[in-house]
């Protein structure tokens, strides 16, 4: 089964769209969603919508940062972040919050575990920065190979059975097998707002038969998003930022 796994798509419409459309031609039989629905940018009823009927037809959904903190006070966030999470809350309906608010932490699905930080602590909102940060979340689960995001950077990261890691930027649309006798840690670029300076919207597809990963961009309306983004009144660094990828 081609799996197409996306993460952090922060309420950008016009990117989910791209990545979904490109997933499909690709052909992805089954979505996985890594969390951050919402925060930042400015559509977020349509994302939380999309995302609760692609899990009502099979995807699997975990909860992210954002999420939480759209039906709590206690997430610490930037001032940025804070404002638009503050204005999130009031765009959503009762059904989209509840909706956020119980998406599981993690999801084990053979061999694999899909969680939006990292597995040792996923309530904790840590970032894989290095391989010292991967290697603590691939110790702390039996999975062959775990997907996460937050951090915005696509990386992947691997530990022999001998504790020994290695660490790369995956290059776009090449195939990588991920190959057993070790354990994986695939680290998602973004949808909704990539930090890798490619301001392309960021997924990757799974083959679940050959254990193969691709990671990809899709292109998208950046400026439709960003004008999204000003005429709601969210802070304006939030929609320059999509188109330098940063």
């Amino acid at each position: 089964m081609l799996l197409a796994v996306f993460s952090d798509i922060h309420g950008n419409r016009q990117a989910f769209e791209a990545c979904l459309k490109l997933a499909r031609a690709k052909g992805a039989e089954r979505f996985v969603l890594l969390g951050d629905f919402v925060g930042y940018g400015a559509d977020p009823e349509w994302v939380v919508d999309t995302a609760m009927e692609l899990v009502a037809r099979g995807a699997i959904a975990v909860r992210g940062n954002h999420d939480e903190a759209v039906n709590t006070t206690t997430e610490s966030m930037n001032n940025e972040a804070q404002i638009a999470i503050e204005w999130t809350r009031g765009r959503l309906d009762v059904a989209q919050r509840r909706f956020l608010a119980e998406l599981p932490m993690a999801v084990d699905e053979k061999e694999r575990l899909y969680v939006h930080s990292e597995a040792s602590s996923p309530q904790r909102w840590h970032y894989v920065r290095s391989t010292a940060d991967a290697a603590k979340s691939l110790i702390s689960t039996p999975a062959h190979v775990t997907f996460c995001g937050h951090i915005h950077r696509p990386a992947l990261y691997s530990m022999s059975v001998t504790a020994k890691m290695t660490g790369l930027v995956p290059k776009t649309g090449v195939s990588v097998p991920l190959l057993r006798g070790r354990q994986w840690l695939a680290v998602l670029g973004s949808v909704g707002q990539p930090r890798d300076g490619d301001p392309s919207a960021a997924f990757v597809l799974f083959d679940t038969v050959s254990c193969e990963i691709t990671y990809c961009r899709a292109p998208y309306d950046i400026e439709t998003a960003a004008s999204r983004i000003r005429e709601n009144g969210l802070p304006p660094w939030l929609a320059d930022r999509l188109s330098q990828g940063r």
